[in-house]
């Protein structure tokens, strides 16, 4: 699949998947007590391709999506949302202390170059923290119908990120997909073949459900053992500028 048609498929699927629903508040996620800890040094903030599930304060932050109704939305509650390219972010060097990217990345073909806009954009010493799948041997159908492009091996992940000045600082798994192959299964042919039905029960059944029964997150310095994990959360820092 070329990136025309990677951008196609993500742009499809989130359009659906925004259309009919709400706009979650960051306070509900498992990752706010983070969040919440950093903003006091962040007054100026950014978060990629939140959708209408943002972990960050919406008044204020700045959002870049390729879903417009995720974006009108997030403009609508105060949020600074535009249209873009996270390859080439509209921001000039230095802007952001925080950025946040959940489940974004492995959705561009060109990651490298993203990892890099992010750095060129943080100010020095500034917040990276992003999520991401890993383990390629644990990919499924899912990860394809959601336009997945890749899931990571984590000493390949930290290597891009030692490359575009990002050290890592904390760790933890993340996510809610679910693990057992028959839900996987049956989750896939449901977005195949009864996608309306599909984005309804995800949004107003399986998503609740999923932040009622989230669990803290649990950091520990560094990269965890991830051994049996399906995706992580990395919170990183911006390497001072010589």
């Amino acid at each position: 699949m070329n990136s025309r048609d990677i951008a196609t498929t993500n742009r499809h699927f989130y359009d659906a998947l925004w259309s009919d629903t709400y706009l979650e508040r960051p306070e509900r996620f498992n990752t706010w007590p983070l969040i919440s800890e950093l903003l006091p040094a962040a007054s100026t903030r950014l978060e990629i391709g939140p959708g209408l599930r943002p972990r960050l304060p919406i008044a204020g932050t700045h959002f870049i999506d390729i879903s417009l109704p995720a974006i009108e939305r997030l403009n609508a509650r105060g949020g600074i949302a535009a249209p873009g390219e996270v390859t080439a972010l509209p921001f000039q060097d230095m802007s952001f202390d925080l950025v946040c990217a959940f489940d974004v990345i492995e959705h561009v073909e060109d990651d490298r170059q993203v990892f890099r806009e992010v750095s060129r954009v943080l100010k020095d010493e500034g917040v990276l923290i992003v999520s991401v799948p890993v383990h390629a041997d644990q990919w499924t159908e899912f990860d394809d119908c959601v336009g997945h492009v890749r899931r990571y091996e984590p000493p390949e992940l930290l290597g891009i990120m030692a490359d575009c000045e990002l050290t890592l600082e904390r760790s933890a798994v993340f996510g809610m997909q679910p693990t057992n192959p028959r839900l996987l299964k049956c989750g896939v042919w449901w977005l195949k073949h009864r996608h309306t039905e599909a984005m309804f029960w995800y949004n107003w059944v399986f998503m609740p459900l999923g932040m009622f029964f989230q669990k803290r997150l649990k950091f520990v310095s560094g990269l965890l053992d991830t051994t049996g994990v399906d995706a992580i959360i990395l919170m990183c820092r911006r390497r001072r500028r010589s």
